[in-house]
């Protein structure tokens, strides 16, 4: 879900996703991706950061759409050929199509996933799609305090921790700035996982004169945006197997007929999969 939407009760005031938690006077992370990827649930202020980075580089939409593309490809390897039966989505943004558990739902129906962020107007949304859903739940959580993930009640209902599972990160760790200490956070994760279990990461990619840019633009109009070294992307799987080819250009990690061949922003942005043992 940085990913479109769907319909019904929003929560009442006062719960993290009410209608007098949503702010429409500052720049959403969900809502500009869902603009740069052509959904329908932004604002004037949204827009107007989203064109701070594509004004630096106009290609760089191609980022956000080379991002889900990289988590779709993830879900089919964990669910269709690691096994994995059981999905936190950290950060997972507004719904759009091809959301992680229709992903999995169609390999698998029985697998849970369980959605994750801290955005009112995305917690809004998850909630209306999913009423009903036994298999797939969405809780107001933050990366940034994974115990407020692991630790919930809906999260423990769904998702059994003694069990192999699945964490995916997919473009959120760039958005924690090094004062939150986004190594941290992912240390915590992965010393949560049970054995055989997964973490998928995506990240912008420090490797070349545009980074720099963006960077500064994303932490001009967003507010956060951080490109970081193949080194500092390496830290967020100390200690797990990577799966092959590791980490890698986004684009390179197990490409299928959908995958772009090469474009002009791969070099901008990384993924990979790292197993506990």
């Amino acid at each position: 879900m940085a990913r479109d939407q769907r319909r019904s009760v929003p929560p009442s005031d006062g719960e993290p996703g009410s209608r007098r938690d949503l702010h429409f006077t500052r720049p959403s992370i969900a809502r500009v991706y869902d603009y740069v990827l052509g959904g329908r649930e932004h604002f004037e202020i949204d827009r107007r950061a989203a064109h701070s980075f594509l004004n630096v580089a106009p290609e760089a939409a191609q980022v956000a759409k080379d991002s889900r593309a990289f988590m779709r490809r993830g879900v089919h390897y964990l669910v269709g050929e690691a096994g994995i039966r059981q999905i936190i989505d950290i950060g997972s943004g507004l719904p759009t199509t091809g959301n992680v558990h229709e992903i999995a739902h169609a390999i698998d129906p029985t697998v849970h996933v369980v959605y994750v962020d801290n955005d009112p107007m995305v917690l809004t949304h998850a909630r209306a799609m999913l009423d009903g859903d036994d298999k797939a739940t969405v809780i107001g959580a933050d990366l940034r305090t994974p115990e407020t993930i692991f630790d919930d009640p809906q999260t423990r209902k769904l998702i059994d921790m003694d069990r192999p599972f699945a964490v995916l990160t997919s473009g959120i760790l760039h958005h924690v700035s090094d004062e939150d200490d986004p190594f941290g956070a992912a240390a915590e994760v992965r010393a949560r996982l049970s054995p055989g279990s997964f973490l998928l990461v995506s990240h912008f990619l420090d490797e070349e004169p545009r980074a720099k840019d963006l960077e500064r633009a994303f932490l001009h109009g967003v507010g956060s945006g951080r490109f970081r070294t193949w080194d500092e992307n390496r830290r967020f799987f100390e200690g797990l197997e990577m799966v092959e080819p590791g980490l890698v250009y986004a684009n390179t990690w197990r490409p299928d007929a959908d995958t772009p061949v090469r474009n002009q922003v791969e070099t901008l942005y990384v993924g990979g999969i790292g197993r506990k043992v």
